[in-house]
């Protein structure tokens, strides 16, 4: 691409934040050295350091980087680096095993790893010793088995930030999905597909005028996102070390913050917490969330406590987060049905729903939803096959089915793969879901299928009661029948203290699958 029609990537974009901003307060930061605060200018000064330390351990413009480390203030640093040099970036997730991580690296030919020595030391000895491609360790701070990267990094003056420039085809980044089966595969993000990610943030999210935001999930995954955006508007972050229910109401109150971004299942743990009513939420404007489904019932009754501050995001990893939007006003207790929607498709992409032939669903009846536009992947690495299934017909297939109402707005059904079939008929999980969670016992809920000698698979709900409750199978399975019919009945209901979830946060099915096979 010429320069005279070159779009501003994520890079360029946070450059200028940094400038723009210089006195305003970027982070709250509270580590060994006490609470403290970093400036814009303080934060551009530091990744200046980090990107002259990179030029010298010979790292550029798609150079093949990972990294493993808890939240932490200098995780936006690093971050913020690889935006400005371009290199290509993989996020190996804090809590994945040493063979994911092995996997991962191998299959993303990593070369350099920035590891947080506090939590994964020995991790990063593993690693050294099971991946002959990778040739450096940094890390973020002294350590016994690679080289302390913040150390090489405080040796340099802070100089002035020029943004890289390269392809903004070529790939900036590889997110690793878990898919349903399988390997996970690497799934390769432009940087033009990352600026595209920020415009529909920028003009599509409602964020507060004054935006203070507290991050409690992984800054190497979803937390991370919300760096930049913040930035263009000269606001602040407080990075929590983890999601600790408590933790995360004290630090609203605090820092009097106006928004955060939480999965599902931490908004659960919130509004269960015992001393949810000790703290003042007051501040809050928006609470993004994302990430999985989420119960209606359960939604409800966060706006209820919280109040109109919900805003919902859809994508995933192969699109990221931002196929389509559900708006604060758009969250309204009095219409259930409504709150069971992922919004409507922003319009930066093209959206549509496919039969298996790639033809366009009839009006009102459910498809595949499938998407093209910048956003889109260009692919997976080193899995052409999986690629060529992922975007056949000349469309991304995400593998949730969906529909849509005569208002335009989406709602998803289920996940293509999770769709159990008994006795011939096709149950969707997610409604049977969310039945089950309009019953006051119950605190969440997941619905899977189990092998059946007579009806091939059978439809089994696994259920969390609230605190002190007590929950009836014959209660459950007789307002699915009610409301839904005998088909979508679960034929077996287990109450158990939790449903396992992904790294993610996401209730995982194919845990839930294999333990009940």
């Amino acid at each position: 691409m010429d320069d005279l029609h070159r779009e501003p990537l994520a890079g360029d974009i946070l450059l200028r934040s940094l400038d723009l901003h210089p006195d305003r307060t970027a982070v709250h930061v509270t580590d060994a050295r006490g609470e403290r605060r970093l400036t814009y200018a303080e934060m551009r000064d530091e990744i200046s350091r980090y990107a002259q330390a990179y030029e010298r351990f010979g790292l550029g413009v798609g150079s093949p980087v990972a990294m493993l480390s808890g939240n932490r203030h200098e995780v936006l640093i690093a971050q913020s680096a690889n935006l400005v040099t371009g290199v290509r970036f993989a996020a190996l997730h804090p809590m994945g095993s040493l063979d994911d991580h092995v996997y991962v690296m191998e299959d993303a030919g990593i070369e350099t790893l920035i590891y947080d020595p506090r939590l994964y030391e020995e991790r990063a000895a593993d690693l050294r010793g099971r991946v002959p491609g990778l040739k450096t360790l940094l890390s973020l701070g002294p350590t016994d088995v690679g080289t302390d990267l913040t150390a090489a990094a405080a040796a340099f003056d802070p100089a002035p930030l020029r943004a890289h420039t390269a392809d903004p085809s070529s790939i900036a980044s590889l997110a690793y999905t878990g898919g349903t089966t399988g390997k996970s595969k690497g799934v390769m993000l432009s940087y033009a597909g990352g600026a595209a990610l920020l415009r529909i943030q920028r003009t599509e999210w409602e964020w507060p005028e004054e935006i203070r935001f507290l991050v409690c999930a992984p800054l190497s995954h979803a937390g991370g996102a919300f760096w930049n955006p913040t930035a263009m508007t000269g606001g602040s972050m407080v990075v929590l070390p983890r999601f600790e229910p408590e933790a995360v109401l004290a630090a609203i109150e605090k820092y009097r913050i106006t928004a955060t971004m939480l999965v599902p299942t931490m908004i659960y743990a919130l509004l269960d917490h015992p001393r949810f009513d000790d703290y003042d939420l007051s501040s809050l404007e928006t609470v993004f969330y994302g990430a999985s489904s989420i119960s209606p019932t359960r939604l409800a009754e966060a706006v209820d406590r919280i109040g109109p501050k919900f805003f919902q995001f859809y994508g995933q990893a192969e699109c990221p987060m931002t196929i389509s939007v559900l708006r604060r006003g758009d969250h309204d207790p009095s219409n259930p049905e409504r709150l069971a929607s992922c919004g409507k498709p922003v319009p930066w992409v093209n959206v549509a729903l496919l039969d298996d032939d790639g033809r366009e669903a009839a009006p009102g009846e459910p498809g595949e939803i499938c998407v093209r536009g910048p956003l889109v992947m260009q692919g997976y690495l080193n899995k052409p096959e999986q690629t060529a299934e992922a975007t056949e017909h000349g469309w991304l297939h995400t593998g949730d089915v969906g529909r849509f109402d005569d208002e335009g707005y989406l709602y998803i059904v289920d996940r293509k793969k999770d769709m159990v079939v008994t006795g011939g008929f096709n149950v969707f999980p997610r409604e049977v879901e969310d039945v089950i969670s309009t019953h006051p016992s119950v605190a969440s809920v997941a619905v899977i299928g189990v092998p059946d000698e007579k009806w091939g698979e059978a439809v089994k709900a696994v259920v969390v009661p609230r605190d002190g409750a007590e929950v009836s199978a014959d209660a459950l399975r007789d307002l699915v029948r009610e409301r839904k019919g005998a088909v979508y009945t679960p034929k077996t209901v287990d109450v158990v203290d939790a449903i396992p979830v992904s790294p993610l946060g996401k209730p995982d099915k194919k845990a839930l699958r294999a333990r009940y096979a």
